[in-house]
């Protein structure tokens, strides 16, 4: 990915990054400040219900308080005085008393707990009272379920016992609790309420398991129910009678439908600003990026063409300021300083070889000039021989000296050779072919029968593809590369010539069991005139080096004391 890419990138991702968060912070403070809200709201109607429920509580007890007070009652009570145990008179008198003072609950019940009028159940005439001799007379009006002839229901009542006579009276009344009262609360939008009667059927499934929690502990509780329009947080509060048994519950719940498409206003919001905030900044982030990254490709080309050697190229187009135009600036002094020291190491390196040369060369000469200045001695000191002597001496002299012109002829063409690297005639060539014609060449001397045993292993890959080389010179390579193989192992071994197939490339390499080389010997084996033979001129590998630099290959070898060599050459495809 190139600079400009990058930077586009990092810019987009920067922008996305901050609207995303940006998105998730709103959206997460919107939740919290609904649901904080969505509490205040929850809080002020269960207050608002309390105080209802105690308003209504207090009505409830002065009506009843107005009944005991009333003379239709206290004839009731002197009568019931007179005639004790005659009830049968009396059974319809609560109905009278509870319409007067507007209550849906009123009982009349004798010291002892008997039933004598009920306005809401009359045919319970005679029955026992279940809680109303029981009941607290001094407190304020509490919540008790009520038996109704269709069932039960919830009742905020309250008791008295009002003592007309030797025998007192009982009164117990008060009004439905139900969906009714509920009506008489100022709901806010969004929120309902609704009772629940411990013992019924739950309004709706999903409350089941809300319901029965708080009818269990007697706690308040809150849970999120998921709709199909849509969740909505109920809040639980158990409602208990005056034994403290829970008899119901109101139930409070605040949709969170607005809740909802508030965060869906808010996420796509955030989606379309972020995708014209991507946009605005791909948009900014090009041109800075043309700015920016423009000289730092020219840069970039500039030491690509360099480092493919044309040593000439500069920044001077380059249009930068700051440290971009600093570095564009130190670039072209490296530039000039690397072409002169260049100019310099080029110029040492040339005297050092030629130095090297004709060191090597002045060693290589000393050897057959040596014999010769012998043989010219020997026919001085003959010539006053008798002449039969004198052209024994010759003969020999003469053969003497063709032997070592024939040396130094021998020396001087591998050094003229070296010198006259002629350059590669390219053509495709298939590498597997010029292996094979190589190591075809030295079958017959590895297989001859008076030396020793060399065993050849030729693994050529069928996948290896062919190359753009001179054949000549890249079979000459090879055939060096075997006949340093074979020299290596005098005692015999194993010779192994594979190919294979790398990436965008061809790779030969050449591996024998000989003695190896040390560290030292891998790094100068390929320096001019080095060698680790007791006879040789050091140029083989040198030439070899030559031809695969040449072919714009690499070759390098892999040895230890001991352990053999192996010898790579890869060649581009």
């Amino acid at each position: 990915m190139t600079f400009r890419a990058r930077l586009l990138v990092l810019i987009g991702g920067i922008v996305a990054a901050t609207v995303a968060l940006v998105t998730w912070t709103i959206s997460v403070n919107a939740r919290q400040s609904f649901e904080s809200f969505d509490r205040q709201r929850t809080a002020a109607l269960l207050a608002q219900f309390r105080s209802e429920f105690a308003r209504q509580g207090e009505d409830v007890s002065r009506r009843l308080d107005r009944i005991a007070a009333s003379d239709s009652f206290q004839r009731i009570a002197l009568e019931l005085g007179r005639r004790p145990g005659e009830y049968a008179p009396f059974v319809n008198e609560a109905t009278a008393l509870a319409a007067g003072q507007g209550l849906d609950f009123l009982d009349l019940a004798a010291a002892d707990g008997t039933l004598i009028s009920s306005a809401e159940w009359p045919a319970r005439f005679g029955y026992r009272h279940p809680w109303i001799a029981s009941s607290p007379l001094d407190r304020p009006a509490f919540l008790e379920a009520m038996e109704l002839p269709q069932g039960n229901a919830l009742g905020l009542v309250a008791v008295r016992r009002v003592a007309a006579s030797s025998q007192p009276v009982y009164l117990a009344g008060g009004r439905r609790l139900d969906d009714q009262f509920l009506t008489s609360l100022s709901m806010p939008a969004g929120m309902r309420a609704l009772l629940y009667r411990t013992g019924t059927p739950p309004p709706a499934g999903q409350l089941e398991p809300l319901l029965a929690r708080v009818s269990q502990s007697g706690r308040e509780s809150i849970e999120t129910i998921d709709w199909p329009d849509g969740p909505e947080m109920v809040d639980a509060l158990p409602l208990t009678g005056s034994g403290g048994n829970v008899l119901g519950v109101l139930l409070l719940g605040s949709s969170g439908r607005e809740l909802a498409s508030l965060l869906a206003r808010i996420r796509w919001s955030g989606i379309g600003f972020g995708a014209a905030g991507v946009v605005l900044g791909i948009a900014v982030g090009m041109l800075l990026a043309a700015r920016v990254s423009r000289p730092v490709e020219q840069l970039a080309e500039a030491a690509n063409a360099i480092a493919s050697g044309r040593w000439d190229v500069r920044t001077d187009d380059v249009r930068a300021t700051g440290e971009v135009g600093a570095l564009a600036r130190a670039f072209d002094a490296m530039a000039r300083q690397l072409v002169d020291q260049r100019d310099r190491l080029v110029q040492a390196e040339r005297v050092a070889a030629w130095r090297e040369l004709a060191r090597r060369l002045a060693h290589e000469l000393k050897n057959p000039l040596f014999p010769l200045r012998l043989t010219v001695d020997n026919l001085r000191r003959a010539k006053p021989l008798p002449p039969a002597e004198f052209d024994e001496v010759f003969d020999e002299s003469l053969s003497t000296m063709s032997t070592g012109l024939t040396n130094l002829n021998a020396i001087v063409g591998r050094f003229s050779d070296f010198a006259r690297m002629p350059p590669p005639e390219i053509r495709e060539v298939s590498t597997n072919a010029i292996v094979d014609d190589a190591v075809k060449l030295f079958r017959a001397q590895i297989e001859a029968p008076d030396r020793p045993a060399i065993r050849l292993t030729l693994d050529l890959d069928p996948s290896a593809p062919s190359v753009r080389a001179d054949g000549e010179q890249v079979g000459r390579v090879v055939q060096n590369l075997l006949l340093n193989a074979i020299d290596a192992m005098p005692a015999g071994g194993e010779l192994a010539v594979r190919t294979r197939a790398r990436d965008g490339a061809v790779e030969i390499a050449v591996s024998d069991t000989g003695e190896g080389l040390t560290d030292e010997e891998c790094k100068r084996l390929f320096t001019p005139y080095y060698t680790t033979k007791q006879h040789g001129t050091g140029l083989g590998l040198a030439i070899v080096q030559s031809v695969v630099a040449d072919h714009h290959g690499k070759v390098w070898v892999e040895s230890r004391p001991g352990h053999g060599a192996t010898f790579h050459i890869e060649l581009p495809v």
